[in-house]
């Protein structure tokens, strides 16, 4: 878990930067679209439509962009070419990498990723090589410096509110649910005026690979963040354990 939530630091200060770029803005409206056209435009009844939209609005897309995305997903044809792939492999020190593909054109982008695995010292897999070491789960991350609430009051309001998991990491407690408790689980929290530093549904891992050189978290991270850059990764999970002083380090 612990390398979870560091990988999830990593990408959302990375993704701060992408958002000045655009480039999260177009992976976003990818997937408000595939929702839409999978689930229709009803935020209430669209349980991935309604994650996807939040998370736009907390990147500050604008509405007029959502919109249009929602709009291509449900009544458009330009939205029925995008394929959703699940490609898996490994990195450097053997650890887990599971990825979520949207794309147009598969025999573009499978050689892509397998070209940016093998230049970082990993590689692809075959389907199921590590997709079985993940869960999906709903997942809230709370930093200590961010609340008054001690360990106890924190686990108390959490199952509470549904969660099925809390633990302690260094800097922060780290929150688990179902899937489709998430958003209960948020929300009361949110109601606790309880800061969260992360909340999401993403895939965890069952276990983590733990890294004990700065040289290998090195390239660790280079292999996530160069797959994290493809236009048609949409998100990158992995199960490494970084310590934190090798993290900063690097």
């Amino acid at each position: 878990m612990a390398g979870h939530s560091k990988w999830a630091n990593v990408k959302h200060r990375k993704a701060r930067a992408d958002a000045q770029k655009g480039k999260i803005f177009t992976k976003l409206a990818r997937e408000i679209t595939v929702a839409a056209r999978e689930g229709g435009e009803d935020l209430q009844a669209n349980f991935r439509l309604r994650l996807a939209v939040q998370k736009a609005r907390e990147a500050n897309m604008p509405a007029d962009n959502i919109q249009r995305a929602v709009q291509r997903g449900t009544g458009s044809a330009d939205s029925s070419n995008l394929e959703q792939i699940i490609y898996e492999g490994y990195g450097p020190g053997g650890v887990a990498v599971l990825l979520q593909i949207l794309t147009d054109n598969r025999n573009r982008t499978a050689p892509e990723i397998r070209n940016i695995f093998s230049r970082n010292e990993g590689s692809m897999g075959e389907s199921g090589c590590v997709s079985w070491m993940f869960s999906r789960k709903g997942y809230v991350v709370v930093d200590k410096k961010d609340t008054a609430k001690t360990e106890d009051e924190l686990l108390l309001l959490a199952l509470e509110a549904g969660a099925e998991d809390f633990q302690e990491e260094e800097n922060s407690y780290v929150i688990t649910s179902e899937p489709e408790g998430f958003e209960r689980l948020k929300d009361d929290l949110s109601r606790q005026e309880i800061q969260l530093s992360t909340a999401e549904v993403t895939m965890v891992p069952q276990n983590v690979v733990r890294i004990e050189s700065a040289d290998e978290a090195a390239k660790v991270l280079r292999l996530l963040e160069a797959l994290e850059d493809h236009d048609d990764v949409q998100n990158v999970y992995s199960n490494f354990d970084i310590p934190e002083e090798i993290l900063q380090s690097v």
